[in-house]
């Protein structure tokens, strides 16, 4: 089980690119189902990769070297998987924990064709201190945390750098339309969308106006409703909407009858 480095070399633009992908060693497996807390207790989780052309192979992967490659490629920069000797281009496409342990239960990978484009979420990374926070005592608010792009897979970055040192005033903000995109790679957001903004912090003397504020609301509305009630009432009263006496020659409502046993005790003893 080891971990290499792959370096792919292209010339644009009279520039020399370096794209360089990791490689992590596979193997397949037979162990399905419940037969895979033995492969854990080996330091080797359960694996399988699917994608273009390609069935579903059951495979094992080092925890280890994983855990290497996936903190440095996320799932959005493509892998070499070595199987048997052959080489697959794959996007780590999920991986599952144990929702109690958290501990890693199992990884796909998915392969790619490097000719096709892919649909996938790019992280942001947030770099640099914004000036409006070191010197004006403003708050850091992050809008945004990934951006939706298209391309090739050789052209996706692995992350959107977003320099906050930019913003030197509060409630100046920082635009996806001011991050660097690379040539070949179609964002799926507007230019304008805001990814950070610095705003005036709120004082606890502000936080506790606003809190008073929203109380004196409150006791608003239910004076108002108290009020709108009893116009309600006055109103009904003004235009005979109240229930009137019966008139005079009118039947009443018979008495309620009384229980046998009431009746015998108001009769005087003879």
């Amino acid at each position: 089980m080891f971990q290499r480095f792959l370096f792919k070399v292209a010339i644009i633009n009279n520039f020399v690119i370096i794209n360089h992908y990791m490689e992590l060693t596979v193997q397949k497996r037979e162990k399905l189902g419940r037969g895979v807390k033995a492969l854990r207790k080996q330091g080797l989780v359960p694996a399988e990769l699917y994608g273009r052309g390609l069935g579903n192979l059951h495979l094992s992967v080092s925890l280890r070297e994983f855990r290497k490659v996936f903190k440095q490629a996320g799932e959005n920069t493509v892998v070499q998987v070595l199987l048997e000797g052959k080489k697959h281009p794959v996007l780590i496409q999920d991986v599952s924990y144990n929702p109690v342990s958290d501990d890693l239960e199992s990884v796909d990978f998915y392969q790619v064709r490097m000719d096709e484009k892919l649909k996938v979420k790019v992280p942001v990374e947030f770099v640099g201190v914004a000036q409006a926070v070191k010197e004006k005592n403003g708050l850091l608010v992050k809008s945004l945390k990934e951006i939706e792009v298209e391309a090739l897979p050789a052209d996706i970055p692995q992350n959107f750098k977003a320099d906050v040192s930019a913003i030197t005033e509060i409630g100046q903000s920082l635009y996806v339309k001011n991050l660097s995109v690379p040539a070949g790679v179609k964002v799926f957001v507007s230019p304008d969308t805001v990814v950070a903004t610095v705003t005036a912090k709120v004082t606890e003397e502000e936080e506790l106006k606003m809190q008073q504020a929203a109380a004196v609301g409150v006791e608003g509305v239910k004076v108002e409703t108290e009020e709108k009630k009893a116009e309600r009432e006055a109103v009904k009263a003004a235009t005979g909407e109240a229930v009137a006496p019966a008139p005079a020659g009118e039947a009443k409502a018979a008495p309620a009858k009384e229980s046998p046993k009431a009746a015998a005790k108001e009769q005087p003893k003879k």
